[in-house]
């Protein structure tokens, strides 16, 4: 039987790779589907202790007992979060009755110019009645099962928390059990992958806070500078939005454009929209390239893929995680492919030496 050519062979033996890989994180994903309300409290500690490591191991190179760094870490969480939600809700509810009056006004302008067409105010109205008396019961089962879900994300929220005290706290056991489970003499491999994988997650962190400060704080002066009210508090919604690419930033800004429309008017509203738009190529064209580059080390394209799947399979939070899971997939990568790259050098030179 004639073999086949070596090319033909080694694509193949990659087809198959790549199928096993393919079958595996979908099963994978499947599980972790089926037990989210498990493995999201999971997942959002893990970048919270990504994101809090720094902090927690100056404390502790502070002569800072472990426990007391991580309770304190986990405090200062817990403010700043608060902090950021208090502000945000305030400024909110104080420019909510102005947003209302200036969407009603809006409504009256366009049913002044398509009244004719039978497009007025009333009709709206008693449309708007008229669905309220026929959805009535079904919005009242949405509310209820709508309280049900911030149950399960407060509950999430506070798992996660206690998750992100003891993943600080007891980092080096976890490693430590974690090579006690490698086979052979894998236990360095396994290591220095997980520790790769977790380095390019910090990166990812430690880049999208660098870079939701920096839109955060131009964001907030271009407000203040315009006269918007609440700008503290739609810089801060700003700074929270930016964890979710592209998203996040596209409804802070429209929020931002929003309250400044309500308070200030139709111009002042255009000019605040231009200071999002301008911090948005700032970040786009600038920050991301920069920044993320030197912590991530991934092309905006992968960046993109890597949302548009995580939005496809767990929506919001699917795009919260879609990145840093690349993140660490590409560390993974990486780290093997230095690994055997430089196996198969020392194995090219050993015969020579």
């Amino acid at each position: 039987m004639r073999l086949l050519p070596d090319s033909v062979r080694r694509l193949a033996a990659w087809c198959v790779v790549l199928l096993l890989v393919a079958g595996v994180g979908w099963v994978g994903v499947r599980l972790c589907a089926e037990l989210r309300t498990a493995v999201t409290p999971v997942l959002l500690a893990l970048l919270g202790t990504a994101l809090l490591g720094p902090l927690y191991r100056r404390l502790v190179g502070a002569g800072v007992q472990p426990s007391v760094a991580a309770g304190l870490t986990c405090v200062a969480v817990v403010a700043v979060v608060g902090g950021a939600v208090y502000i945000v809700v305030a400024a909110l509810v104080d420019n909510g009755g102005q947003i209302v009056d200036s969407l009603r006004h809006a409504a009256k302008g366009v049913a002044r110019h398509f009244g004719a067409a039978g497009t007025s105010l009333d009709d709206l109205a008693a449309n708007a009645r008229e669905l309220l008396g026929k959805f009535g019961g079904t919005a009242a089962s949405n509310v209820i099962s709508g309280v049900s879900v911030v149950a399960e994300s407060i509950a999430m929220a506070v798992l996660a928390l206690l998750l992100v005290f003891f993943f600080l706290r007891d980092s080096h056991r976890a490693m430590t059990a974690l090579c006690s489970l490698a086979p052979g003499g894998t236990a360095d491999t396994l290591e220095a992958i997980a520790r790769r994988a977790f380095a390019a997650v910090e990166g990812f962190m430690r880049g999208t806070t660098f870079i939701a400060l920096i839109d955060a704080v131009c964001i907030t002066v271009g407000l203040l500078v315009l006269r918007v009210p609440g700008a503290v508090g739609l810089g801060a919604l700003v700074f929270v939005g930016a964890y979710i690419p592209y998203l996040g930033a596209f409804l802070s800004g429209a929020v931002a454009v929003l309250v400044a429309f309500a308070d200030r008017g139709f111009v002042i509203a255009l000019w605040a929209l231009g200071v999002v738009l301008a911090v948005q190529v700032l970040e786009g064209h600038v920050l991301q390239p920069v920044i993320q580059s030197r912590t991530v080390q991934m092309h905006p394209a992968v960046v993109l893929l890597a949302i548009t799947a995580g939005a496809s399979v767990a929506g919001i939070l699917g795009m919260l995680l879609a990145v840093p899971a690349t993140a660490a997939a590409f560390g993974v990568v990486r780290e093997l492919r230095e690994r055997y790259a430089g196996a198969s050098d020392g194995s090219e030179r050993s015969p020579g030496s």
